[in-house]
């Protein structure tokens, strides 16, 4: 804490809390918290996806007449499966 003392602190948190009050000291720290707890998800969001992409040889094209329509388009027909 440098050279101040804990009651050089604690004045001039006394002084804080008489100009600004406690109800806006109190929405001043919730702003912050959200604000953090905002950053944190969204850093979360872009490392790990929630659902696993599964790997290429358990998706399967489906074969016969059925898989493509009158306009020659593909239909591919694909399973995932999850492994426990």
């Amino acid at each position: 804490m440098g050279s101040f003392s804990i009651w050089h602190w604690l004045v001039v948190l006394l002084i804080v809390v008489l100009v600004f009050g406690t109800k806006k000291l109190k929405n001043i720290g919730g702003d912050l918290g959200g604000a953090v707890k905002g950053f944190k998800d969204g850093m979360k969001d872009g490392s790990h996806p929630d659902t696993p992409v599964p790997p290429a040889s358990q998706v399967t094209a489906s074969q016969g007449p059925s898989a493509a329509p009158a306009d020659n388009k593909t239909t591919i027909d694909v399973e995932a499966r999850n492994k426990s």
